[in-house]
């Protein structure tokens, strides 16, 4: 087995990875839920928008109709890391989960395209953990290159 061409690809896939500085995260604006736009369009970021962040929302449709159903709208969006945490502490008061009344969450992540889900930190914690084990990976082909060379 060719070790080395191994390790060459490797080291060129963790250093692209490394120097990419365009962040792309799923965009839509008060969407019936997490489907279509949500789950298709994808934007990439401006420099500085770090974060992507999500905001669901339960309630009635946004003017007043006597007995209207209450439905999930969901956005989401690039945003800057503060911006994101903001806007989810001030979100926090307001997300109980409660069926009958109006609440709003919001989540921010770091990371391409980790908002496809809505609120789930399982996105980042999955890209973390496969940063990890792809260095992992480079460190031992790596390692076994010098000492098969040796």
């Amino acid at each position: 087995m060719d070790y080395s061409a191994l390790a060459a690809s490797l080291l060129l896939f963790v250093a692209l990875i490394g120097t990419s500085n365009a962040h792309e995260c799923y965009v839509c604006s008060n969407q019936t839920g997490n489907t279509d736009k949500c789950l298709n369009t994808v934007r990439i970021c401006e420099q500085g928008e770090d974060a992507c962040l999500t905001e669901i929302r339960w309630g009635s449709t946004p003017y007043f109709s006597l007995g209207a159903q209450k439905q999930f709208y969901v956005s989401k969006r690039c945003a800057k890391k503060e911006i994101c945490q903001r806007i989810r502490t001030k979100h926090m008061p307001y997300c109980t989960h409660i069926w009958y009344e109006d609440w709003t969450c919001s989540a921010c992540c770091l990371g391409d395209r980790c908002n496809y889900y809505v609120i789930s930190d399982a996105p980042a914690a999955l890209t973390s953990s496969l940063m990890l084990l792809g260095s992992a990976m480079v460190v031992f082909v790596v390692r076994t290159v010098l000492h098969s060379s040796s």
